[in-house]
């Protein structure tokens, strides 16, 4: 029987990376995923210089920021979904092609809506590009012990790119124009071009019934809606403004349509029965926790960083690096960690370890005691970067193979859709523990605290206008107000972290490793939705 399983092992490898060393093409797939990770974060130091040369206005500055990722998280499952029909390698280059051409259009903008234009070219690349390392890798490496590891570095490199976003902007900024920050994509992007036609397998899903164009649209301008709503939020958008509610509203109704409109199709877009499976309806929940904690986390210690202990931006994301490196460790070791303990005790564990570094930072202050702030950043990458593996491998085991890519689009949406709600959310709570401490600073108008209370920055630039003794008082209590905002702010989290441990629990207790079925090639001129090599 053993021998029938290595044998049946081989088989499917040969299938899945025939004429190209899988390994390689995991390299060829973590080159696409750094370039988009690093993408989303890149622009945050830029956002000075920029503002300085374009001059834009204050909803156009916001839309440079915001419109990459709001367009990459809306068309995840359009792109997923249109690679399990047409090609999954096909819609992988056509997403390079056009991350290279919208990266140099950014470069090159001399006014702010050109600029738009390009970040919204850039998420539509990033959507393409996305899923379709996700789905190309479930396909190349068919054994589940092998795809774990593959998981594990691939899930390190995503969180590489969102810290060496900051550094290398921030490097680039300091030698050469913002436009820099785009141009090293290019030749990345030439390079993986070819590389990625020659080493790349194409694969497809079943084939079967017409692609749903209606369903793929509902779904995209649903979850534009309702990222949009969540952004808006999370920016400082009142509750019962039209243009939050509005979004929401019409994004979700539209996303009930298409999930009731691929319950009725006979060959839906997204085969919403994977939902029914345990594992794979659970993972989901666990990203979008996961990360509903690290984004909102990442930006609150960002801002405590630099306006409460005085750190630069360079320093800042030094600082921060440890929490990196510990999530890359926890990625590599995650194939061994899932073997040993199995996802329910690996995704738990994950939770509370990041649940009890989380609850140890609260012990942090107005003074920099960086041992502490070292230990509970290494705690915390650890512990979410053992979260989302375990979350990601379950998925995407869980998916049928055909699915691979529609799964892959559910996943990063989920991730997208996770840190949108983590800004909204934890920035609403840092809010509300915030404000209320600015009131009846002794010698500070009614009107500056009002205006203090929307932010420290705000805060600080108010005490310098007030100056004086109102002023530095103001300044001592704004700080005061956002430590205290911190630490209830970790509580919430912590909160919600021990939830996603509590639902973890739904997770299969040992990793299921039985040899999947291999299907012998069919005649030539057959639909073929198996690896063409």
């Amino acid at each position: 029987m053993s021998g029938t399983t290595t044998a049946a092992a081989a088989l499917r490898r040969r299938a899945a990376g025939a004429g190209a060393n899988r390994w390689v093409v995991l390299v060829v797939l973590c080159v696409s995923l750094l370039l988009v990770a690093v993408d989303a974060t890149v622009l945050h130091v830029a956002v000075p210089a920029v503002t300085e040369d374009l001059k834009p206005g204050g909803m156009e500055l916001l839309w440079i920021v915001d419109v990459y990722p709001l367009v990459c998280a809306s068309l995840l499952i359009l792109f997923g979904t249109l690679g399990d029909r047409i090609g999954r390698r096909r819609v992988l280059l056509l997403g390079y092609a056009l991350f290279g051409v919208a990266s140099g259009l950014a470069a090159l903008a001399d006014n702010a809506q050109v600029l738009i234009v390009a970040r919204a070219l850039l998420g539509v690349g990033g959507a393409m590009i996305m899923p379709a390392t996700l789905s190309i890798l479930r396909q190349v490496f068919p054994d589940r012990r092998e795809r774990a590891l593959a998981i594990g570095i691939w899930s390190a490199v995503a969180a590489v790119g969102a810290a060496v976003g900051p550094l290398l902007g921030g490097f680039l900024l300091e030698h050469f124009w913002w436009g820099s920050v785009f141009l090293v994509n290019i030749p990345l992007m030439l390079v993986s071009l070819p590389v990625g036609r020659l080493l790349l397998p194409e694969s497809k899903g079943d084939g079967k019934g017409p692609w749903d164009v209606v369903g793929a649209l509902m779904a995209a301008a649903g979850l534009f809606g309702v990222v949009l709503g969540v952004k808006r939020l999370g920016s400082g958008g009142a509750p019962g403004s039209l243009l939050t509610v509005l979004p929401l509203v019409a994004g979700a109704a539209l996303l009930a349509g298409f999930v009731r409109r691929q319950r009725r199709r006979e060959y839906p877009l997204v085969d919403l029965r994977m939902f029914a499976r345990p594992a794979f309806s659970t993972s989901v929940g666990c990203i979008v926790l996961a990360m509903l904690a690290l984004v909102g986390l990442e930006l609150i210690a960002a801002q405590y960083l630099q306006l409460v202990l005085g750190l630069s931006p360079l320093e800042t994301g030094l600082r921060l690096l440890p929490l990196t490196f510990a999530a890359m460790a926890a990625g590599l070791a995650g194939a061994r960690m899932l073997r040993r303990f199995g996802p329910r005790r690996m995704v738990c564990a994950g939770f509370c370890l990041t649940a009890f570094a989380v609850v140890l930072l609260t012990a942090l202050g107005r003074t920099d005691d960086w041992a502490l702030m070292l230990s509970g950043f290494v705690l915390l990458g650890f512990g979410l970067e053992t979260t989302l593996f375990g979350a990601y491998e379950s998925m995407l085991s869980e998916a049928p193979q055909e699915q691979a890519g529609g799964a892959a689009a559910i996943g990063e949406t989920s991730y997208q859709l996770g840190a949108g709600i983590g800004i909204a959310l934890l920035g609403t709570v840092m809010n509300a523990a915030y404000t209320p401490g600015l009131s009846g600073v002794p010698g500070v108008p009614a009107s500056a605290s009002a205006s203090a209370g929307h932010s420290l920055g705000e805060a600080y630039e108010v005490a310098a206008q007030l100056g004086g003794s109102a002023g530095t008082a103001l300044r001592h209590a704004a700080r005061d107000a956002f430590v205290h905002g911190l630490h209830v702010t970790l509580l919430v989290s912590a909160a919600l972290l021990l939830l996603g441990a509590a639902m973890a629990l739904r997770l299969p207790r040992v990793m299921q490793c039985e040899p999947e079925q291999v299907e012998l090639p069919a005649p030539r001129d057959a639909a073929d939705s198996r690896v063409s090599v």
